[in-house]
């Protein structure tokens, strides 16, 4: 599905189901250097159990043109649009990472507008390793390895992937490595730059989730607690083999507290 945003084509994958927009809609939102296709094995279930998919390339990223968008309050923005111009009333909004942040700062303009919040991978917080920095910056494969190596926990570093036969470590490579530098640099950079975290968590209004990895390196799960202190009635979850990369290294616990949010706002099913 293309939405316009301002003369922008923007492409969102829904799941393999039209969306109903007066009906509750989630926006899943990709994290830095990542496109829509993170969240396939959560978003074909939750468009069949309950709820509409748009999962969004953001732009600079799959298949929405540029030039990215450099910072935190921007991507929000975005985000807002894109509720409004796909004329959704009553939307979810679901990020990991560099998306958590850009959800949870749209959370705070969007107030009682917003019908769910979840966000995964995320930390009050997120700086970013200088050499990390440094190698996206000057477009290197070390940058894309980085990423892999520290996003992933434990048992993906040895196989452990749902998948049967594909690396983990290695989809997480090449999906990054097709992000062009400069883009993963303004998203990493948009990260360590953003500090309006905990301002835009004491705004939220909705019913939220945050799902962390007890292995995750880059956002630890312990660095999320002043975010879930802050969002009134927040609920937590935490997945005890899962690194940053939780959609994939966790597909099925991110799935169950996904639906879960879902069930408690009245837009999803507990079916299997």
């Amino acid at each position: 599905m293309i939405i316009d945003i301002d003369g922008r084509p923007v492409f969102a994958n829904t799941g393999g189901r039209d969306i109903d927009p007066s009906a509750p809609v989630a926006l899943f939102v990709h994290g830095a250097g990542g496109d829509h296709s993170v969240w396939g094995l959560q978003t074909r279930y939750i468009a069949h159990h309950g709820a509409g998919v748009l999962a969004l390339d953001l732009p600079g990223h799959g298949r929405t043109p540029g030039p990215a968008l450099t910072n935190i309050p921007a991507l929000a923005e975005f985000l807002e649009a894109a509720i409004d111009r796909a004329g959704l009333v009553q939307p979810v909004l679901v990020g990991h990472s560099m998306g958590a942040l850009s959800c949870l700062e749209a959370a705070g303009r969007l107030g009682d507008r917003l019908k769910g919040l979840a966000l995964c991978g995320v930390a009050a917080e997120m700086p970013v390793h200088p050499a990390l920095l440094k190698a996206a910056a000057e477009d290197t494969p070390a940058a894309a390895r980085m990423i892999a190596s520290w996003g992933h926990g434990g048992p993906a570093h040895i196989g452990g992937n749902p998948a049967h036969g594909i690396s983990a470590l290695m989809t997480g490579i090449r999906l990054i490595e097709r992000t062009p530098g400069e883009v993963l640099h303004a998203d990493l950079k948009a990260c360590a730059d953003y500090a309006g975290a905990l301002a835009a968590a004491a705004k939220v209004a909705c019913p939220t989730a945050l799902i962390l990895g007890k292995q995750d390196r880059m956002t630890p799960a312990k660095a999320a607690r002043p975010l879930a202190q802050a969002i009134a009635g927040a609920q937590t979850v935490i997945l005890p083999a899962s690194g940053h990369m939780m959609m994939v290294e966790d597909p099925n616990g991110v799935r169950a507290a996904l639906v879960d949010l879902l069930t408690r706002i009245g837009a999803g099913t507990r079916a299997a």
